[in-house]
């Protein structure tokens, strides 16, 4: 199935760790298998990146609080009532853990069903969501061509628990772009899920085609970046120069 932007683009970064596309639906998708185990939503991206071929999976594949911020299933009295955080030390008391939960993002009751996932090169289907786990010098490069033709803004949320419910429910429901870095996140953290210090890099359906061309436009290493110290010094007080200049103001 040919795509309506083509990501070819994103093969010049060389990623070490493989882009994953997802797709939240009420109904099944065609030409995938379900997921054969049961994985917490926040392991699906390294599911992801280890598997051959594109999966789907239901609410029977899920065995943490995805399924509930995916709309699946209620959150439980004893979850949003604040009750497990303070039990492993994350927050103070009950009513600090509850706070959260006017923040958490989550998706109407039953209106998904069904979540597939692919790397870039096994993708046959319009993604909702692309993800990259990248380090912070490839992700500024992505960040930038967000804002490089729209000046918009990079601002990142997340809570320390239900970092799941950031990477994919907050940046599908907004429409922004979201990060977080490995090494933040309580869950992933106790499970060892990530190694520390990689960025994952949520970009939502309404920014793929921006971001994408912009790929194509821009420069991905700034002069400025290999300049050196002394260097981009210089550059820099030219550049402030002409500006005024050309404003009249030198």
């Amino acid at each position: 199935m040919a795509l309506r932007t083509d990501l070819s683009i994103y093969k010049k970064f060389n990623f070490e760790k493989a882009p994953v596309a997802v797709k939240f639906s009420l109904t099944k998708p065609d030409g995938i298998k379900q997921l054969d185990k049961v994985v917490p939503f926040c392991e699906m991206i390294k599911e992801t990146q280890q598997r051959p071929e594109p999966f789907y999976f239901t609410r029977d594949n899920e065995n943490c609080v995805g399924k509930v911020v995916l709309g699946m299933e209620e959150m439980p009295p004893h979850i949003e009532g604040g009750l497990i955080g303070p039990k492993f030390g994350i927050y103070q008391e009950a009513r600090v853990n509850n706070k959260i939960y006017q923040y958490v993002p989550k998706i109407h009751k039953n209106m998904v069903n069904y979540v597939a996932f692919s790397t870039f090169d096994k993708l046959n289907f319009e993604p909702d969501l692309l993800i990259f786990m990248v380090k912070p010098r490839q992700a500024e490069i992505i960040l930038r061509a967000m804002s490089y033709s729209t000046g918009e803004i990079w601002a990142p949320r997340t809570t320390p628990v239900l970092g799941c419910a950031w990477i994919y429910v907050y940046p599908y429901l907004s429409g922004n772009v979201n990060y977080t870095v490995t090494g933040l996140g309580f869950g992933m953290i106790a499970k060892k899920v990530f190694e520390e210090g990689w960025m994952i890099l949520s970009v939502p359906y309404n920014w793929i085609p921006t971001i994408t061309q912009n790929l194509k436009e821009m420069e991905w290493v700034l002069p400025s970046y290999t300049d050196g110290r002394e260097g981009f010094l210089k550059r820099e007080k030219q550049v402030f120069d002409e500006a005024a200049r050309e404003a009249g103001q030198a």
